[in-house]
């Protein structure tokens, strides 16, 4: 990955894109040039399933014409002076928004923090190869293991190059490897699935891939023989690798695009408490080797790190120059490039720890239902309803007692969040993350 990004190349062709549209006639400009080189290796069973490698270069160019905008996307060999001008001419016949427009130059970075994303390891096939034997084969030793799914590493890396009217041009480059298993244990009917990963943007900071197969094999084995839970009331304990999922419908509910639709059941709730006191919840765009770090946003604002929930309080939105500008605030730094299009996001989000570690929380319940996996599609981000299929372990008499499968878990997200309890275990390591938690008052349909 040497070549990860020919930031001088590119930095010419974003700026030779705005220079072309001023000429054509517009009265500001943006462009962005997004480089990714990708490589995987697949695996099942002992032999080479799959190999891949992919490569693109992408361009977007963006201009305003009066409050009037049209994007055109491109390749790195399109002709900056005819894509110019028909994007000028989309844009004035364009319906007008008052709240399209450049970030202000005072909100832009003036030198863009090192935070450490990029590694220039070359790791070949033959490595692929090897880490994704081996992680399958540590997966297959664990007694009860039946069959494998597939295992499969990668390495590649995204860059981004943006350029503005306005006179802001910068680059960031991010790396990103990975190792992934799934296993089968048990026969027939009463065959169960399970997975482990380990996705970072330095190789030296992976998990070892005999652990990661390990893992996923005893977690399969631990489903075997699964069964039904009572219908009813429950306590549900929410595995980190569930809760995380949590974590992601809080950053949902509180981007800034999603309140200015009001698509959001917390658009109302600014200043008010949307979560127990004992939530915290921050986002870092600045953290070193950060899963979702980035120096700039798509529209070339520093972020800084925000408590966006403070004891249960909502403090902020996420937001973009356009989600600000709609809402009559100004954007934190937390637009994304979407194509030719920016809208707020979160970047290393994290529902804080809490002191009670995940194994005392589960000591704490005579009964309960730990979840470690759920499926389906049944969260409306609009009113909060939350009702998802899921699997995971009866808790009786804090103890984990005998694996739990299809059954349905339901609530408000509303009510979850106000009754959330966070363990002590985060791991960091995630865009979204988030510690095991704790939610009294769900209702669990099963039996």
């Amino acid at each position: 990955m040497t070549d990860s990004l020919d930031s001088t190349r590119l930095t010419d062709r974003v700026a030779a894109l705005v220079e072309a549209a001023r000429k054509a006639g517009a009265d500001a400009a943006d462009a962005v040039a997004v480089r990714g080189r990708s490589s995987s290796v697949t695996v099942r069973q002992g032999k080479v399933e799959k190999t891949e490698a992919s490569e693109s270069d992408d361009m977007s160019l963006r201009v305003f014409v009066g409050k009037r905008v049209a994007s055109v996307s491109a390749t790195a060999a399109s002709d900056p002076k005819v894509l110019a001008e028909r994007a000028v001419a989309m844009a004035k016949v364009a319906p007008e928004d008052p709240y399209q427009g450049l970030a202000d130059p005072a909100l832009l970075v003036k030198e863009p923090k090192d935070l450490d994303l990029f590694d220039p390891a070359e790791i070949g096939a033959e490595r692929m190869k090897a880490d994704a034997l081996a992680m399958e084969e540590a997966a297959l030793a664990v007694s009860g293991v039946t069959n494998s799914s597939g295992s499969s590493a990668s390495a590649g890396f995204g860059g981004l190059v943006l350029a503005t009217s306005t006179g802001f041009v910068a680059q960031y480059v991010a790396s990103r490897f990975s190792r992934s298993v799934s296993v089968i244990a048990g026969e027939g009917t009463g065959m169960e699935r399970d997975y482990e990963y380990s996705s970072r943007l330095h190789f030296a900071d992976l998990d070892a891939p005999a652990g990661i197969g390990r893992k996923a094999g005893e977690r399969a084995v631990k489903r075997l023989n699964a069964r039904k839970a009572e219908t009813g009331p429950v306590t549900v304990i929410f595995d980190p690798r569930v809760a995380r999922g949590i974590a992601g419908h809080l950053a949902g509910a509180i981007n800034g695009a999603s309140v200015a639709r009001k698509t959001s059941f917390l658009r109302d709730m600014m200043g008010k408490k949307v979560a127990s006191a004992a939530i915290t919840a921050t986002d870092e765009p600045l953290k070193l080797r950060g899963q979702s770090s980035r120096p700039f946003d798509g529209e070339g604002v520093e972020g800084q790190k925000l408590e966006m929930v403070s004891g249960g309080v909502l403090n902020h939105w996420f937001l973009s120059t356009s989600a600000a500008l709609e809402l009559g605030l100004t954007t934190n730094g937390r637009g994304v490039r979407a194509a030719s299009s920016v809208s707020p996001s979160s970047t290393n989000f994290a529902i804080e720890p809490g002191d009670t570690s995940p194994e005392d929380l589960i000591r704490s319940l005579k009964s309960g239902f730990y979840v470690t996996e759920v499926f389906g599609q049944g969260v409306n981000m609009v009113t909060g309803e939350y009702s998802r299929g899921a699997s995971g372990f009866w808790i009786e008499n804090g103890e984990l007692a005998w694996p739990v499968s299809e059954v349905t878990i339901a609530s408000n997200l509303k009510d979850m969040f106000l009754n959330l309890v966070p363990a002590s275990d985060l791991d960091r390591n995630y865009g979204a993350a988030a510690p095991t938690l704790l939610v009294e008052g769900m209702t669990l349909a099963g039996r």
